[in-house]
């Protein structure tokens, strides 16, 4: 290849964003006006620039020579000596500047409060305050990134009753073509949307346990795009070691708590319209939905021992007994259809038959792939049918009051 025709090296994207505010252009040239200690330029420099923004010295330049920002007027004696008092005005845990940075620390600290209030003890609705509050977390978020990118996030000429700038909501920053929110990321928050929606003026039963994949994923997600985009640094491993805590039940409190309080019929609507959409890969996306299998291990080694968590390699040996645990769980119970049928009858349903079990699995299309009900028998065009569309069953039945008792 001759050298003319040798690939050119890519330019380093500048980010538009990494500029003076107009509070910052006053503070500046109050200072230039104040002369000594800021005849340099590259000296007033250093109050405005930080690891979230690099500013070029040039700007400064442009102000004391009047290129730029020549309308905006300095800021007074008392507002330069009020700025500087306060200098560096940093958040302590991550060095963030409380105002440059105020969108980025909201952002960490929507979060950070969303899954502690899901893991806190004794709440009953835990799911609705996450998904309210990480929907904010995620609008700072993506404000912060626009923001730094030079993208104006304000509907154009609209404002509030208060006269104040009206800024895009989450759903309006999701359908930016630059949004760094794309693919099962934007899908889980489009999805968390919904849901937000549909809670906002209704009462719920709990929906932790339905919706659990999801939240996690959204929170994973977000520390995921905040490291990726503003730095490691800024990651929130330290104060959330673990995402989201499921409170442990066995399998016989799980049904009664099923049974006791489903979904409520609007959610189950809202679930099932927007899923609908989704092709199998988009479900299978950890990204939009991410559930985890915990198994008790036994620690090889004392020092790892206390750790409650432990992260195995597929295809390891761990890896291998892992599987052999949940598949031998999964496989245990395997019923016929007239099984299911004694069971539900035993359950205090005796009027129920083997025709209103044939209706009902047909009308939940409950042998189809991924719904997890049941799978084939060991006969050619026989099923078998697992405990969860046992529980299936007798929730339906609990749901209908006399018909089947």
């Amino acid at each position: 290849m001759a050298e003319n025709e040798q690939e050119k090296p890519k330019k380093k994207k500048k980010r538009r964003g990494n500029t003076l505010e107009n509070w910052e252009v006053a503070i500046v040239k109050a200072m230039i006006a104040r002369g000594s200690p800021f005849a340099n330029d590259q000296d007033i420099l250093a109050y405005f620039t930080r690891p979230t923004r690099s500013v070029n010295h040039r700007l400064i330049s442009e102000i004391r020579s009047e290129a730029k920002h020549k309308a905006i007027k300095p800021a007074s004696d008392d507002d330069l000596d009020a700025f500087l008092a306060t200098w560096p005005d940093i958040d302590h845990e991550t060095g963030l500047s409380v105002r440059g940075d105020e969108l980025l620390i909201k952002a960490r600290e929507a979060m950070i409060a969303a899954v502690q209030t899901f893991n806190s003890a004794g709440l009953t609705f835990r799911a609705e305050l996450f998904i309210v509050t990480a929907i904010i977390a995620w609008t700072y978020l993506l404000h912060a990134w626009f923001k730094r990118e030079g993208i104006d996030y304000r509907y154009p000429g609209q404002t509030t009753k208060e006269g104040a700038d009206k800024f895009w909501e989450l759903g309006h920053c999701l359908k930016q073509g630059k949004c760094p929110a794309k693919g099962g990321v934007a899908k889980n928050l489009q999805f968390l949307i919904e849901i937000r929606h549909e809670i906002e003026h209704r009462s719920t039963s709990r929906i932790d346990d339905a919706l659990g994949a999801k939240l996690q994923s959204c929170a994973l997600n977000f520390n995921d795009l905040l490291k990726k985009e503003f730095g490691a640094q800024y990651g929130l491993e330290k104060r959330l070691p673990i995402a989201l805590q499921f409170v442990s039940f066995g399998s016989e409190q799980r049904s009664a708590l099923k049974k006791a309080s489903g979904l409520p019929k609007n959610l189950e609507a809202a679930i099932d319209a927007f899923e609908h959409s989704l092709d199998e890969e988009q479900m299978k996306d950890s990204a939009y939905r991410m559930s985890y299998g915990f198994v008790p291990m036994a620690a090889k080694k004392p020092g790892a021992a206390d750790m409650a968590v432990q992260i195995v390699s597929p295809g390891s040996s761990e890896a291998g007994e892992i599987e052999k645990i949940i598949f031998k769980e999964v496989n245990k119970n395997r019923y016929p259809p007239g099984k299911v049928v004694e069971k539900v009858q035993a359950a205090g349903f005796p009027k129920f038959s083997m025709h209103d079990h044939t209706q009902l699995w047909k009308k939940r299309d409950a042998k189809k792939d991924g719904k997890g009900f049941g799978c084939p028998g060991d006969y050619k065009g026989s099923w078998v049918w697992f405990d969860r569309w046992v529980e299936e069953v007798i929730s339906h039945c609990e749901a209908e009051g006399e018909r089947y008792r």
